[in-house]
């Protein structure tokens, strides 16, 4: 099986965000605006720890799918790429995490 990327998900989120019709998730969501896609993904994040917490293998692959399209339809929302998240998580990552902590602490 090919490897599914989440580069490979934001790709399919904007060509369905770019197409016509009511046959898209991710449009109908879209266009319900960021608040909405916002809601959605604070539910999907509770579902994500539910299953979490439930220790069920299984649903929790599949909530933090959910998770990871529903994060990547906000972004889409308020016109954010994954490069440029991808690029702040680089930078996060030349300091130890508590020195990044504390850095933005002083923010």
């Amino acid at each position: 099986m090919a490897r599914f990327t989440l580069h490979d998900l934001e790709a399919t989120i904007e060509a369905r965000a770019a197409s016509g019709g009511e046959a898209s998730y991710t449009k109908k969501l879209l266009d319900k605006g960021a608040q909405h896609c916002a809601k959605k993904f604070g539910e999907e994040a509770v579902e994500l720890v539910i299953a979490t917490v439930e220790n069920d293998r299984d649903h929790l692959i599949a909530e933090a799918a959910d998770v990871m399209f529903h994060m990547l339809v906000l972004l889409k929302a308020r016109g954010v790429t994954l490069d440029e998240v991808e690029a702040a998580l680089g930078q996060r990552t030349a300091m130890s995490g508590l020195e990044e902590k504390a850095a933005r602490k002083r923010d």
